[in-house]
């Protein structure tokens, strides 16, 4: 889908035998048959929606978002059904297919800055956006964007215009103003008459009509839903062992199949012995892929067995000398020689640095580091594929099903529309089921072996195989008057990713100099939960906490002044604070530190208390304090905090990918550790509705726990965390001597 047309612009409606499917502010042409076949039952029709209502007066949210754990799939039905006044006993949801006419237009819309458009331009605006997600296939959950983006510019539209569309078809149906008419509870009501009737009585009449592009939304006030923890669709399935995760699927006849990419990036085979594999009982096929060799067997065992018995050698493509002591020689090199020549690229310039340091009574130089890190998600990456008669079927589960479809078919060479990709529950993402790989194989490999082909990754696979969060280097200096006023800030690192705004600071400092210089490496990378805010929240965080013990001012309070322009931030920097019992004393070996971070759209600002006895840290407690603007679903904002937190406490303790000889040496659980129930603090959380744009929640509980962990563990021992993992260091408490709070 890629041609731009002036019927995208145009808005329509469509009637639907029992139903009708609302359109928000789009309607690309009149495409009832080609979408009723896409989602709806017999007595449906629709048109490029998120909702429609069937014979039965169920409402059903068409959510185009997976759900790997989130709660994306209630919240955003959340929303749309508050909006369209329905009854909450009679909405479901389903997730919408990966098909170009469900690109998700209102992620785009969100992601360049949500602004508001005149309703006359509405349709346009929606057009535009919709064609371009169709060109770049986006059907993409991550970015903690489901709420801020797609609930807010989609599911909230959608509803509102559904239940504008139904009071309109009511009013002209019992031939009353529609301002006597009320919409409640999934039945239009109207009170002088003591008349009312389901919305399905007026679903066919409301689809012949123009959707409201600007239909007026609720106010906070009023929300019946949003705003509520509202039973899961996901969670009953989960605890009753139903739920249908990608590793799930079964095809009649399917075999199964193993793996083993080149160990060093970017390597190719250059021959390989398989007599031994093929000889094996129950080996149906050797394929070799190019840069990787996969065996298929009748079962996943027989195939690990035999892929064992392959002889491969590799072209490593002279990348086999590469170390992580090397990369980041090449690092400091590379930011050395963008200082000689002045060739940077800037993020922040305020003021006159050069001056500021000049006239400094004191100068703070750091340097920090953070390692590759894994996605580990608990369920191996696998895809189940069948091609055959002209199409290629996928059943997986992944982060952007329209994407994915679009990957396959350029490695099969086929058009995009013969290739069905079924999503199923994520067992974690984190952003690697964002990537294609996995599923573009199991594709190639059914093709080549003419059956349906199960593709499971081993676990020393994933790990060796990711697409990492990349290392960086980050240098920062910082200047002080007499006083302990911060005068100047400045911070240089290697390559930046996104978002553009994660090395930027919040603190009013008046000459600021952030910029960054690029150093490629071999290793491949993508997004990882958080992406740069993981990183960078870490560094600015981290030598914020220096600069602060520099000044002799508390970590707190030394950032609560550099916030005067900035109540919202100020009031979650607070809040943790005083959840947390900031500025008690503690004994000796436990130690508290603090952190502030925005990141997508929600301040987060968190607490930590650790206990160092032997060298071995103990996190004991975290106190969570965040404003996303307004929690559509308490409980889910609650969990998403939670389980970032925990993610990044495991990436700050443990979590380290070591580059040896071009490759990964890590391989499965017991050198690359995750954090264990055991070990899990008291986690504490506290939601601010400060009324501010809606944030997102899967992503900013994890930027700012490594900072207040190394912060805490810089209070119970002096030692500075300037590198991660925290395993590499030897901690010893000493006599702690908290500084005075006033």
């Amino acid at each position: 889908m890629g041609k731009w047309t002036r019927r995208g612009f145009v808005t329509a409606g469509v009637i639907a035998g029992g139903g009708f499917i609302v359109g928000v502010a789009i309607r690309p042409g009149n495409r009832t048959i080609e979408l009723s076949s896409l989602v709806a039952a017999d007595d449906e029709m629709l048109v490029n929606s998120w909702v429609k209502i069937g014979a039965d007066n169920r409402v059903t949210a068409i959510i185009p978002h997976c759900e790997m754990g989130q709660g994306a799939h209630t919240s955003l039905t959340q929303m749309l059904a508050d909006e369209m006044d329905a009854d909450w006993a009679l909405v479901s949801m389903m997730e919408a297919p990966a098909k170009a006419e469900y690109a998700n237009y209102p992620l785009a819309r969100g992601f360049l800055g949500g602004f508001d458009v005149p309703a006359v331009l509405s349709p346009t605006v929606n057009g535009i956006f919709l064609q371009a997600t169709q060109v770049m296939n986006l059907q993409i959950t991550g970015g903690s964007a489901s709420v801020r983006a797609t609930g807010v510019y989609g599911m909230r539209v959608a509803g509102a215009a559904a239940r504008e569309m139904l009071l309109t078809a009511a009013a002209d149906a019992w031939q009353v103003p529609k301002a006597e008419l009320t919409a409640r509870d999934s039945m239009i009501v109207h009170e002088a008459s003591k008349r009312s009737e389901p919305y399905a009585t007026f679903a066919s009449a409301a689809g012949r009509l123009t959707p409201p592009a600007e239909p007026p939304r609720k106010r906070m006030e009023d929300f019946k839903f949003m705003g509520k923890s509202m039973p899961r669709f996901d969670i009953p399935a989960k605890v009753d062992g139903s739920a249908r995760f990608g590793i799930d699927a079964e095809v009649p006849g399917m075999k199964y199949a193993s793996i083993v990419r080149t160990p060093v990036f970017g390597g190719e085979i250059v021959s390989l012995d398989d007599r031994g594999a093929r000889d094996m009982a129950g080996v149906r096929d050797v394929i070799d892929l190019g840069n990787a060799v996969a065996v298929i067997a009748d079962g996943y065992w027989q195939a690990q067995q035999a892929l064992a018995k392959v002889g491969i050698e590799w072209d490593t493509k002279g990348n086999d000398a590469a170390t992580t002591e090397t990369i980041f020689q090449q690092f400091g090199a590379d930011l050395d020689s963008a200082t000689e020549r002045e060739a940077w690229q800037a993020d922040r310039e305020l003021g006159d640095v050069s001056t500021a340091f000049a006239e400094a009574d004191q100068i703070i130089e750091a340097e920090y580091r953070v390692p590759y890190l894994a996605h580990a998600p608990m369920e191996p990456l696998n895809a189940t594929a069948w091609v055959r008669d002209g199409i290629c079927e996928v059943w997986t589960s992944c982060q952007n099903p329209l994407g994915f479809r679009a990957e396959i078919a350029a490695a099969l060479d086929v058009d995009d529309e013969t290739v069905i990709v079924h999503n199923a529950y994520l067992g974690g993402g984190f952003g690697r089921r964002a990537q294609g790989d996995y599923a573009v194989q199991a594709a190639r490999l059914s093709a080549a072996a003419g059956m349906p082909v199960k593709l499971i990754w081993s676990r020393e696979e994933d790990i060796r195989q990711d697409n990492y969060r990349p290392a960086v280097m980050s240098r920062f200096r910082a200047a002080l008057d007499t006083t302990g006023r911060v005068l100047a800030w400045q911070n240089q690192y290697v390559d930046k990713h996104e978002p553009a705004e994660a090395p930027l600071i919040p603190y009013a400092i008046d000459n600021q100099l952030i910029r960054y210089t690029d150093s490629p490496t071999h290793v491949p990378f993508g997004p990882w939960r958080s992406v740069d805010h993981s990183q960078h929240g870490f560094f600015t965080e981290s030598f914020a906490d220096e600069v602060a013990v520099a000044a002799g001012q508390d970590g707190y309070r030394f950032r609560r002044d550099l916030l005067k322009d900035l109540p919202r931030e100020r009031a979650v920097l607070d809040l943790a604070a005083e959840k947390s019992g900031w500025g008690a004393s503690l004994p000796d070996g436990r130690g508290r530190g603090i952190s502030l971070q925005y990141s997508f759209g929600t301040l987060v600002a968190q607490v930590v208390d650790v206990t160092v006895s032997d060298g071995d840290v103990r996190v004991d407690r975290v106190v969570c304090a965040v404003d996303p603007g307004f929690a559509v679903s308490p409980d889910a904002l609650v969990a998403q905090m939670e389980s970032g937190i925990i993610y990044g406490l495991t990436a700050a303790l443990y979590g380290e990918i070591y580059i040896d000889n071009g490759a990964v040496a890590q391989s499965n659980f017991h050198d690359y550790q995750m954090l264990r129930m055991a070990e899990s603090p008291a986690i504490e959380t506290y939601i601010i509705n400060s009324g501010a744009p809606w944030g997102g929640a899967g992503e900013p509980g994890t930027p700012g726990i490594a900072p207040a962990l190394a912060n805490a563990i810089f209070d119970a021992t002096g030692t500075r965390i300037r590198r991660l993992p925290v395993k590499n260091y030897d901690l010893q408490f000493r006599i702690h001597e908290p500084e005075e709070v006033v």
